[in-house]
């Protein structure tokens, strides 16, 4: 219908000028492809920001300030060998001679898994049996950490 009311206004004009009005029209209409494009960038764009906004919430949730005495610690310069008399000391009938585990889990490579706040909070609270709670002095905490480091 849209072509009859064209040809009928244009009467006696050049049929190629015709067309050629014909396909501007078309090409300025709408593309609804577009329109789905859109959405679905918008979609994603939702989907990211949710995730972030859900990653930021959980860090906050699991993230633990340091106590007074994990801050102490982590404010000192340790000594791998004297922290590794430490863990003579204390922790090789569990850990093994060279930290490759036994009963306790094998401690190579545990500075790539736990920050240095969680490797003192797991050496100092007990949270984990059949680990026991250990406190050593501030130094011997931070000699010993620099000890795990290594591993």
């Amino acid at each position: 219908m849209g072509n009859e009311i064209l040809n009928s206004v244009v009467k006696g004009v050049n049929p190629e000028a015709i067309e050629e009005v014909k396909v501007e029209i078309k090409s300025e209409q709408p593309n609804p492809a577009s329109g789905k494009d859109f959405g679905r960038s918008l979609g994603w764009a939702i989907a990211i920001i949710v995730i972030a906004v859900l990653g930021v919430i959980c860090s906050l949730l699991l993230w633990h300030p340091n106590d007074a005495y994990t801050q102490a610690v982590l404010n000192l310069e340790g000594t791998p060998t004297k922290g590794r008399s430490i863990f003579v000391m204390n922790c090789v009938a569990c850990h093994g001679q060279w930290a490759d585990g036994k009963v306790g889990p094998n401690l190579h490579g545990v500075s790539d898994r736990l920050s240095n706040s969680r490797i003192v909070h797991q050496v100092v609270s007990g949270d984990t049996p059949p680990m026991p709670q250990f406190q050593p002095q501030p130094q011997e905490m931070a000699d010993l950490l620099s000890y795990l480091r290594q591993l």
